[in-house]
């Protein structure tokens, strides 16, 4: 053995003795190049999950000007289809009909119309350091990472929102009174990204990790969790002018809702969870802002906005973008700075395929209950480690095509008789499959030559090193546990298919 070896060894066991083994697996799971030392951009994913992502130029008080323009919104809304609830029908594993009330109850916007001052959109502005076409930035930080856990759910009331998310209340406040700006489980907040430039304009996409609580007293609360809000605003550089706003609910998923309620009124009572479809939870501004009063030249009033009339009308120039990215582009680097694991691309099951075929390559992927990349999510803990660390996002982005699917998705797909070769496929993964998540390594056919389950998996990488078959050593390099077992399971995974593969 080398010196330089036996040094590596001396100060592993050193490491070990100082920290412990949990210590030491975190330690090591960030120190990419293995030299026991942290350098700054090392050490940069735990700070951020420690103190939250930096939200440069954050406003305590936005300020809005009375004799500034205003702009119109309008709220609409088709209630959750019941019938889309996976499982919880009244009288049905215990749900009782007091449990839903707070959501059949809610069939209508709150407030289906509402004016507001444009300087108040000035909060979806860049921050002094952004400026740039894909420039993204925390409008509202999240304060939850997976050491702090998560907020309690014995709550009715949202908390009195400060500074850049009292705008963001007041607009979800149009759809239930009762808007938790802040969701329970991280990522919480808001992102936006500049999507394009003009010389006074900007064109920000955003989106919201939010929740509602739609029981009241004496009912136990009733989590509402819509998978995420996205939209955009075109206002002025200066915030004077707000030309459109729109806020939205994606529903181009077959589920998109996230739903959980208590069983008795302390944190430790019993939870009850579904997912179902929201067809439609829309805001969208009536035209652009304009002002309340017009003056002349001399400062006369020439024209005024009557209150409940009609809008001034005006005839607005047309912008000319001089720098623009797509609307789709736009919000990847949203998602992409939510969620760090999606820096490897997710495709459709039917692209993934399509496109391992093309390539010669191994399928990951991972089939569950709800969606993986937002709030609907059953497979938070996946995204929040393993999906996320370094050395599986090399190994995903070096020899497999990714794909997540939600079960309901490739339930239709099975059923589907006009594409008998996709059904199959469907069929293949849906025979693997066990609730709530299954990660799987299939072949460019279908075939699933590996698989495990996210509690199974969850279960291994509890185990203490001592209680671990295999023997504690430092030979093979060091990684947390979920990190090194997730790469194992990949690496089987390629190992597997060499059978399926060779002539």
């Amino acid at each position: 053995m080398g010196s330089r070896s036996v040094l590596s060894v001396l100060r592993q066991d050193a490491g070990l003795k100082a920290l412990g083994a949990d210590g030491l697996f975190l330690f090591t799971s960030l120190d990419a190049d293995r030299d026991l030392y942290l350098s700054p951009e090392e050490f940069k994913p735990i700070a951020e999950k420690l103190t939250g992502p930096p939200c440069p130029d954050y406003e305590e008080d936005v300020t809005s000007d009375p004799d500034g323009e205003t702009l119109t919104v309008r709220a609409k809304m088709q209630p959750l289809l019941l019938d889309s609830m996976t499982k919880s029908k009244d009288g049905f594993l215990g749900v009782t009909h007091s449990s839903l009330s707070g959501l059949r109850s809610w069939q209508n916007p709150a407030v289906s119309s509402s004016t507001f001052p444009a300087s108040q959109f000035k909060v979806f502005l860049p921050p002094s350091n952004k400026g740039a076409v894909g420039d993204t930035w925390w409008v509202v930080p999240s304060e939850l990472n997976i050491f702090t856990g998560y907020l309690p759910n014995n709550r009715y009331q949202p908390p009195t929102p400060r500074g850049k998310e009292v705008l963001i209340h007041s607009l979800l406040s149009m759809f239930h009174p009762r808007p938790f700006v802040k969701s329970r489980f991280a990522p919480q907040g808001a992102v936006a990204c500049i999507r394009a430039i003009s010389d006074f304009y900007y064109d920000i996409v955003f989106r919201i990790h939010a929740e509602f609580q739609l029981n009241e007293v004496p009912n136990f609360p009733f989590w509402f969790t819509p998978g995420q809000f996205t939209g955009n605003v075109v206002l002025s550089r200066d915030s004077t002018h707000v030309r459109e706003f729109h806020l939205y609910v994606p529903s181009d998923r077959s589920l998109n809702v996230d739903m959980e309620w208590l069983y008795g009124a302390s944190e430790s009572s019993n939870m009850e969870v579904d997912i179902g479809y929201l067809p439609q939870m829309e805001l969208r501004s009536a035209g652009p802002s304009v002002p309340l009063v017009i003056h002349d030249e001399q400062g006369n009033v020439v024209d005024t906005q009557k209150q409940g009339g009609e809008p001034i009308h005006f005839v607005f120039e047309e912008i000319h973008w001089t720098a623009a990215i797509s609307r789709e582009e736009a919000a990847r680097h949203v998602e992409v700075t939510f969620y760090p694991f999606k820096k490897v691309s997710y495709l459709s099951f039917s692209e993934a395929f399509n496109r391992a075929q093309a390539e010669k390559k191994l399928v990951h992927s991972i089939l569950l209950w709800g969606a993986l990349d937002d709030q609907s999510c059953s497979g938070r803990t996946l995204r929040e480690t393993v999906l996320e660390s370094s050395p599986v996002l090399a190994l995903l982005n070096q020899s497999f095509i990714s794909s997540w699917t939600l079960v309901k998705e490739l339930e239709d797909l099975q059923a589907d008789e006009g594409n008998l070769v996709l059904s199959e496929k469907a069929r293949l993964h849906l025979e693997k499959y066990s609730f709530p998540v299954e990660m799987m390594v299939a072949l460019p056919n279908g075939t699933v030559v590996h698989h495990i389950n996210a509690n199974n998996f969850l279960d291994q990488t509890s185990m203490k090193p001592e209680e671990d078959e295999a023997p504690f050593s430092f030979s093979g390099g060091f990684e947390d546990p979920s990190t090194s077992t997730y790469l194992r399971f990949l690496e089987e995974g390629l190992e597997k298919a060499k059978e399926y593969l060779e002539p």
